[in-house]
């Protein structure tokens, strides 16, 4: 006879001691991602944002994690902002604190880090994770800059959209009215 459901959903909220064993390359040590080891493939991209300030727009360098499908993508030469990307492992530019220190021989000092880097780039990971192929276009260590790059289309830190009356698109008069 299987067990209830009432039985199995206390079982799977028992909580085991975990084993204290070294840390190696397939264990986790990130807290917010046991999923993930240190030697995971992660792609840091070199982008154009731009900041709006008085009217103006200024240029900004920001490194940011490249997911799988948008460095599949952007290598198949559509426009894109980054300049470069560069495949490393995980445990390379964050730590299990969440520390982060970027490769100074690949980005210069005045890039930023792009905000919520830790999440992005956990997320980043897990999608080469589950499509190991695209780790195959920059091998770990290496730097690609053949890209299509375009600042036609800027990409805007501190965008604000401002809804006025004039957005509103007009109706028909009939539009809400039961014929």
């Amino acid at each position: 006879m299987p067990p209830s459901r009432q039985a199995v959903r206390e079982y799977s909220y028992l909580q085991f001691p975990k084993p204290n064993l070294p840390l190696d390359q397939n264990m986790s040590n990130y807290a917010t991602a046991p999923d993930l080891n240190v030697a995971d493939y992660l792609v840091l991209g070199l982008a154009t944002w731009f900041v709006r300030e008085d009217g103006e727009v200024i240029p900004v360098k920001v490194i940011e994690p490249i997911p799988s499908s948008a460095l599949e993508a952007i290598l198949k030469k559509i426009p894109t902002s980054y300049e470069k990307a560069y495949a490393t492992e995980l445990g390379q530019v964050m730590t299990a604190d969440g520390s982060i220190q970027m490769p100074a021989q690949v980005f210069d000092n005045e890039a930023q880090i792009c905000q919520d880097f830790e999440e992005r780039a956990i997320a980043a990971t897990r999608t080469y994770k589950v499509r190991p192929e695209a780790t195959e276009h920059i091998k770990v260590g290496e730097t690609y800059t053949d890209f299509n790059f375009s600042l036609e289309k800027k990409r805007i830190l501190n965008a604000a959209r401002v809804v006025k009356d004039d957005d509103n698109v007009k109706q028909h008069s009939h539009t809400h009215k039961v014929l």
